[in-house]
Parts: C-alpha cells; structure tokens; sequence
C-alpha cells in the first residue's frame, strides 16, 4: 500500500505522517433517542437494505486490523438498538490477540443491561456510557425521549458484569453546567471516569449551538473548587486528556475540539454502517467501501484506504455559526 512505510508494510500513515491505528466502526444510523445538540427532532434514518450486513462489517474490521488498526470502537446512533450487535462484536472480538488490542463501545446505555454479558463474552471490557443528565427531567428534555431509569439500570448491568465504564457528558452552558461538578462527583463514588465534551457543529439541528457552548476550561475550573486535578499520562487511544484525583481511581477526561485542538495527533478514522469511511468529523469529504467490499477484487479495499489516507485533512474547521458537516453526528459512527 502507497501509505505504508518499507519497513512496515501493515501501517497506515497519513500524508502528514499521522498513524491510523483507531477506527470508530458504526453498526447503524439508528437510534431510540434524539439529542437536541446530535440530530433532528425528525430525524429520517436510513434503509435497512444500504447498512453493510454482519458478515461485511466482521470482514471489513479484519482488513483492517491487517492493515494497522490496533483499536476498534463499536459506536452508532446506537449500535445496541442494531439486532445482532453483540455477534457482530464477538466476530470482530475474535481478532483480539491477533492484531486488535482492544474493541470497545460507545451506548446511550438504553439496552446494555441487555446485552452486558454477551459484550463481555465478546471480549469488550471498556464501555463509554453517554448521559448528559442525572436528573430524569432534564435528561428527558436533552434526549427528547430517553428514560434515565434504563440508562441508569444498564450503567448498573455494566459495573456488575465487570467492565470499566466512562460517563461522556455534552457540557452544556445553561442546561446542564450545574450538574458537571455533581456528575464528577458520583463518577467518583461509582469508579467511573467521565470525559467531558464540547458541542460540536456537525449536521443541522433547530436549536443554536453556540447559546449552549461552554468552554471545558470553564468546566475543569468548577470540578477543581472541589476536587485536586493532577495533569495525567492515562490515554485510551482517544482525544481526551486526562486528570486524576489523588486517592481516587476515577479519571476526568477532556474532549475540546474548539478550544483546544487536538488535530495534530489525530489517530483515527470513522466508518459508517453504509461503509462509507469519513477521515475526518468534521468534513464531508469520504471515500466509499461498500462496493469494494462486495467485490471480487482483493486490493480494492487497500487502494480506497490509500486514497482515504492521501485525503485527510490536518484538522477540522469547526465555527459554531454554521454547520461543518451535512451529515448528523449519528451518521458518522459517533
């Protein structure tokens, strides 16, 4: 492949000599919740027939470790609301060890207390839980339908079966900033990190982004009136940067692709359950894999890869006045 190196011939490397080593893999577009600041109220979700089926995505996660990837993510819309999620994540599992070091996942915690054991027997042991919202309320008012009860329950499932869970948490200005601090506080009482995020313009929604924005230096400013945060070296492949709380095992993570841009490491490219590979959140611009995969020639898939990796761009352009993307965040793979 033109973007590997002689002396590694499975490395993918970007032409600003970034190394791809994470994919954010998604199951499906849909979702039972719709975030006021992730999609529409109306949200139109694609048809069943253009998602890639079990078999395609377990086959495209394997090129893909062969080629570098040592990290998966599972992610959607909500890639548990998919029938047949968790034996997608036990195919794709069975490449731990032999390539992959790690598969994860990303939920609105809706049906993990369905399925935590089956991901566990896939060999996932890392969990992100996104919850905005400890108030049944107010969380109903962010989701427009989600049912805290259940999160929480999953949440619950999850700990019981073992895994180590991290609470993602939009930082909202004027909805939910009063409960950041509280939030750190009952990770920490729980053992769960939690990863702060900034709002981010991808995709057209009613509602004006930039009234909410809160800058996370703000945010780590109110956790530190009550709790010592010391600069961490802890890194999960992802964009945070983390602090930990001496006498605590919970971490607090910082995700501030606005304020703090992370581009310059960036490590990772997203794949949405069409196939489409999108090398950047925050543009458009994607190759498509579907037909490559679907075909009967061996090195397409390495040729689209090739083409992908000479496209990326060094950073996004995100302005909370506009949207980057046409695409809503739940068509990307999270």
């Amino acid at each position: 492949m033109s973007c590997s190196t002689p002396s590694d011939p499975s490395t993918l490397v970007d032409r600003f000599g970034r190394r791809i080593s994470y994919v954010r893999l998604s199951l499906t577009d849909r979702c039972d919740m719709r975030c006021r600041y992730c999609m529409a109220e109306d949200m139109v979700f694609l048809p069943r027939a253009e998602i890639l089926s079990h078999e395609e995505i377990i086959a495209l996660a394997g090129q893909l470790v062969a080629s570098g990837v040592s990290r998966i993510r599972l992610t959607g819309g909500e890639p548990l609301s998919r029938r047949g999620a968790t034996d997608v994540a036990r195919g794709i599992g069975a490449l731990l060890g032999h390539g992959l070091d790690e598969l994860t996942l990303t939920t609105n915690g809706t049906f993990l207390a369905d399925h935590a054991d089956a991901l566990w027997d896939a060999g996932i042991r890392r969990i992100n839980v996104s919850m905005d919202s400890r108030d049944p309320e107010r969380f109903r008012h962010v989701t427009r339908q989600g049912d805290l009860a259940r999160v929480l329950g999953g949440i619950a499932a999850a700990k019981a079966s073992g895994f180590a869970i991290k609470i993602n948490m939009v930082a909202l200005n004027g909805i939910n900033d009063d409960e950041i601090a509280p939030m750190f506080d009952w990770c920490i009482e729980q053992g769960f990190d939690l990863s702060l995020i900034e709002t981010m313009p991808v995709g057209s929604i009613s509602e004006d982004r930039s009234s909410h924005f809160l800058p996370l230096s703000e945010a780590q400013a109110r956790i530190a009136e009550r709790h010592d945060l010391v600069p961490s070296t802890h890194r999960t492949g992802g964009p945070a940067r983390y602090w930990s709380v001496p006498g605590h095992a919970s971490r607090l993570g910082l995700i501030s692709p606005l304020t703090q841009n992370f581009c310059a490491s960036c490590n990772r490219i997203r794949i949405s359950a069409t196939g489409k590979l999108y090398m950047c959140l925050g543009h458009d611009t994607h190759v498509d894999l579907r037909a490559a995969l679907r075909g009967d020639d061996p090195l397409a898939l390495d040729r689209l890869l090739d083409q992908a990796l000479g496209a990326k761009p060094e950073r996004h352009e995100f302005d909370l006045s506009r949207a980057a993307t046409t695409r809503h965040m739940n068509a990307t793979g999270g």
